[in-house]
């Protein structure tokens, strides 16, 4: 399951626009009063009782002010590096070291239960909400009904709105204490309703499963939602590496894995200097080319990107995760990236890609989709494969018009 309809705090920075042509023909029909009496019963056949419903009806309204977020979600296109010293900063990475300690037995139980490591889930926790210091401040019954009143994904926040009912029906939170993102994301750990509905923990005991407050629930049940996404125990997800001259650039992409052996031969190193586990299999990404920061990601990767589809926000996830685990700081590369490309210039290679197999989009989010396009125009145009746009690309691109 694909989660991060929208992305709070952390990533605020790398939310996408909807598609604007979508966004235009998509018009609500029906009053709001309307669908609000049809949607409680609704609710009512799915098992949520009057007192819930009543206790819910201060916070059932419409906003307008979320559809605009929702439809007004804009590009952010910072580079790796940008978004990891935005993300990471040393008070979060000392935070994070404090907590781990702190509970170190929780963290120890949870693996065991789990397999996931406890950095994992502290850095999923310090991005999502630093902690709990900000978990956004929109009524989430408020925010969900609205856009399950909305043309655009109706569909899908009706069953978020439906799960967030759920929520209060067990005693789990109460209706007002349900503040969130715009979108409905509730808790330290940043779950839809449907999310914390099948994979909330109560692991203090207490018959609540309480993700706002409850310390032993929020990391145990970021544990079991990581379990669930396919988390391999006992293996590595990313390690930072350096890379020789001699490398294939093209095959430094995510499809692609060869085991640490193979990466070796090629002149990739590890950036810490200890040996690269040589059978288990790998991806070489450079998010921001070959003259940058350079990381070898493993099966448990995966993960990251189940968690958030963007690449920045995963590689930068991942790598808090080793920085908490007692890795050093990452060796950011060889030379100096070329600079990134403006948020038009973006808009227009993206247009250039359509012959290279691009189908997404013209929206400026260059994301894994576009950079495998961007790899085939280089091997067309015999520059280094390593999936990074530049603006030499884009003007020999231009030039074949």
């Amino acid at each position: 399951m694909k989660r991060k309809i929208s992305i709070g705090f952390a990533s605020a920075i790398c939310l996408h626009a909807a598609s604007p042509a979508f966004a235009a023909a998509c018009r609500n029909s029906g009053s709001f009063e309307s669908w609000l009496s049809n949607f409680r019963q609704e609710a009512q056949a799915q098992g949520i009782s009057q007192r819930t419903l009543a206790e819910a009806a201060p916070y059932m309204v419409y906003d307008s002010r979320i559809v605009g977020i929702d439809r007004g979600q804009k590009v952010f296109n910072k580079t790796f590096l940008e978004f990891s010293n935005h993300l990471i900063p040393a008070y979060r990475l000392q935070k994070g070291l404090q907590l781990l300690k702190q509970h170190a037995s929780e963290f120890s139980r949870i693996e065991k239960q789990y397999g996931v490591p406890g950095p994992v889930i502290v850095a999923f926790w310090g991005l999502e909400s630093d902690f709990g210091g900000n978990m956004g401040k929109e009524p989430s019954l408020k925010a969900l009904t609205t856009l399950a009143y909305d043309c655009r994904r109706g569909d899908f926040f009706r069953g978020q709105l439906v799960d967030a009912l759920r929520l209060i029906e067990r005693g789990d939170l109460s209706a007002g204490e349900m503040i969130g993102s715009w979108a409905g994301e509730v808790g330290q750990i940043q779950m839809m309703p449907t999310e914390y509905n099948k994979y909330a923990v109560d692991f203090d005991g207490d018959g609540h499963r309480n993700l706002l407050k409850s310390v032993p629930d929020i990391i145990a049940s970021a544990g079991n939602y990581i379990q669930s996404l396919g988390w391999r125990s006992g293996e590595p997800w990313i390690r930072n590496v350096r890379v020789g001259p001699n490398v294939p650039w093209e095959q430094a992409d995510l499809s692609i894995q060869h085991p640490g052996s193979q990466w070796a031969k090629w002149g990739v190193t590890s950036a810490d200097g200890k040996p690269l586990p040589s059978d288990l299999p790998a991806s070489l990404v450079l998010p921001m080319g070959r003259f940058g920061p350079a990381f070898l990601v493993y099966p448990n990767f995966q993960v990251y990107l189940k968690w958030n589809q963007s690449l920045v926000y995963s590689l930068t996830a991942a790598y808090y995760a080793t920085r908490l685990d007692g890795a050093p700081a990452m060796d950011k590369g060889s030379g100096t990236p070329p600079p990134p490309l403006s948020f038009e210039q973006a808009k227009e290679l993206q247009q250039k890609l359509r012959a290279f197999g691009y189908k997404g989009d013209i929206d400026g989010k260059l994301g894994m989709e576009t950079r495998t396009a961007i790899k085939a125009a280089q091997i067309k145009q015999r520059l280094p494969a390593d999936s990074y746009p530049t603006v030499e690309l884009l003007q020999r691109l231009e030039a074949q018009r």
